[in-house]
């Protein structure tokens, strides 16, 4: 018998290719799989996403050749053809990218020799082999840029000493990819740094087309990202650095100075920006002071989502709001040898307490990881209660977090019971929203 992920926290392969060439500008899915795929993965991330909508062209408007049992049995090549060759009559974009589900890929099509049939023609027509098989979500969004980074981006001898490209951060997936997007190039912006960022505002297809032009490559991830920043280091010649999503001061100032060192800016101009920063986030801190040592408003930490949020977030709540770290659930990390590399970042963590650190892919399971990881009242007469508790996760968390009497914020893929727009949590700015979130939170009800 197989197994099967309850709860799972992301969609398969081809739904990450589809929300990521949405959110390029002006770009076009077109799905090449059976009917059904193309409207119910895009619309996942469109709702679970904190309402996202579809954007320029996905949702129910994404083109696709919805293949029938004929295409199945003598292949679908003839039928991708005639609707990339409709959808750029019909509809107005600066790129066209085909994606596979997986029937075609189980019978063969060659999507990406059809693809090159329209490399004359007027505009860009690109193709991926992106199978729901293949992997997660997140699958899906490297493919597809390591694709654009392989085939579309030209390459360019002289590069801008002070541009990077920014990877890591996938469109729906993390749900402020937006407003993320947006505070850090903000801060790079201050270091007189240019920032290329594929989703950020202003972008366009004919900017992409230049991203051969960075210096260096930023992937906020050690797990997603990689693959297409190896693919700018192999064809661009573009070296990449991982690092953590900065979110709140400790993140940020750690940020900042791996990005000065690794561009060669003066420790003095990076010094002197954490200073400026730091001087707005702290006026704004401490107004909340009073009604935090008031009423007490530290709490017991769990914190339940991908591992590019688990530890940035974990290590915002411990070391800058100073809350008791107590679980930690990342959903997304399977082999040994990366679980253990990931739980060796909780050692940066200043806090005393050390969280516990499960992996875990069945988001279900969270109610049976909190109760192993606390001892359960057995009458006892002074017993010591997980309380007060908050539960950072995902919507899915939050039955578990009512179950335990936990406070709760959604803030990881899925989020159904609040709606973004421009929302960020990166940047000490981004560490004020979000705690303006979690204290709204508990003063709610009061």
């Amino acid at each position: 018998m197989g197994t099967f992920i309850e709860r799972a926290k992301s969609t398969c392969a081809l739904g990450g290719a589809i929300v990521t060439i949405a959110s390029l500008p002006r770009a076009i899915p077109i799905v090449h799989a059976s009917g059904g795929c193309a409207t119910m993965l895009s619309g996942t991330y469109n709702q679970a996403s904190g309402y996202r909508g579809s954007g320029y062209c996905s949702g129910q408007m994404t083109p696709t050749s919805n293949v029938v049992e004929k295409d199945i049995v003598f292949g679908g090549e003839e039928r991708l053809e005639e609707q990339i060759t409709h959808t750029i009559k019909v509809i107005d974009g600066d790129l066209y990218f085909v994606v596979t589900g997986c029937q075609v890929e189980i019978i063969g099509d060659d999507v990406v020799g059809v693809a090159k049939r329209f490399k004359d023609g007027k505009y860009p027509v690109l193709a991926a082999n992106t199978p729901g098989f293949l992997g997660n979500g997140f699958k899906g969004y490297e493919v597809v840029l390591s694709a654009l980074a392989a085939e579309f981006i030209e390459p360019k001898a002289v590069k801008a000493e002070k541009t990077v490209n920014i990877l890591g951060i996938m469109p729906g997936q993390d749900v402020f990819y937006r407003g993320n997007i947006r505070g850090i190039q903000r801060l790079l912006k201050k270091l007189g740094i240019k920032a290329n960022t594929f989703f950020g505002d202003g972008e366009t297809i004919e900017k992409i087309k230049n991203y051969g032009d960075a210096a260096l490559t930023i992937v906020f991830s050690e797990k997603y990202g990689i693959d297409t920043a190896k693919v700018f280091e192999e064809k661009h010649n573009i070296p990449y650095v991982t690092i953590d999503l900065p979110i709140g001061e400790t993140r940020t100032d750690a940020f900042l100075h791996k990005i000065g060192e690794q561009l060669g800016i003066e420790p003095a101009i990076v010094e002197a920006l954490i200073a400026e920063e730091k001087q707005y986030y702290y006026s704004y801190i401490e107004r909340f002071l009073d009604i935090y040592g008031d009423i007490d408003l530290q709490r017991y930490a769990i914190v339940s989502a991908d591992s590019n949020y688990a530890f940035p977030l974990i290590s915002y709540l411990a070391d800058d709001l100073g809350w008791v770290p107590q679980l930690v659930v990342i959903n997304d990390v399977e082999d040994e040898f990366s679980q253990k590399k990931y739980e060796k970042k909780f050692e940066q963590l200043s806090s005393e307490t050390k969280p516990k650190v499960v992996f875990e892919q069945h988001a279900g399971q969270l109610l049976n990881h909190i109760r192993q990881n606390w001892k359960p009242n057995n009458n006892d007469k002074y017993y010591d209660a997980l309380s007060p508790a908050f539960l950072v996760g995902s919507s899915l968390e939050a039955s578990t977090a009512q179950k335990i009497g936990a406070s709760f914020l959604p803030v990881s893929f899925p989020v159904t019971n609040r709606a973004i727009l421009d929302r960020g949590y990166t940047g000490y700015r981004g560490g004020l929203t979000l705690t303006e979130d979690l204290i709204s939170v508990l003063v709610s009800n009061r």
